[in-house]
């Protein structure tokens, strides 16, 4: 969209997250799947990426990832779900706080006023702003 490769999809969580920290995390991880994917298509293009970010909107989330310590609170996350944390260690992808009102994925989840959806719209770099 715009100037930036991007791809995006809705898909029911099959986990069961105890607290939004947990389910940001295991998005986050999906984030990394898909984005791991198209880096490894643009390279048959003869594209080279080197780091990747990956936004995200929960400090929670994103100090998880950077922190490969064991915490009580998340000893029960499966092993699949660290997958992002040990790309990130690999220096593949990168995690970066996005704030929520600059959150462009929000257009596509949430109802929003009109001015933070004109905003978003704009950040898109699709289409001009409707009054």
């Amino acid at each position: 969209m715009g100037c930036c490769l991007t791809s995006w999809f809705l898909k029911k969580q099959t986990a069961l997250a105890i607290s939004t920290t947990e389910a940001k995390y295991v998005s986050a991880g999906k984030a990394c799947q898909q984005a791991l994917w198209m880096k490894q298509a643009l390279v048959e293009y003869g594209v080279r990426l080197d780091d990747i970010p990956i936004m995200c909107d929960n400090k929670g989330a994103i100090d998880l990832n950077k922190n490969p310590v064991q915490h009580l609170r998340t000893k029960h996350i499966e092993i699949r779900h660290h997958f992002l944390r040990d790309n990130i260690q690999k220096g593949n992808i990168s995690i970066e706080k996005v704030s929520s009102e600059d959150n462009i994925s929000d257009i596509l989840t949430k109802p929003l006023k009109r001015e933070s959806f004109n905003y978003l719209r704009l950040s898109l770099g699709m289409m001009e702003q409707i009054d």
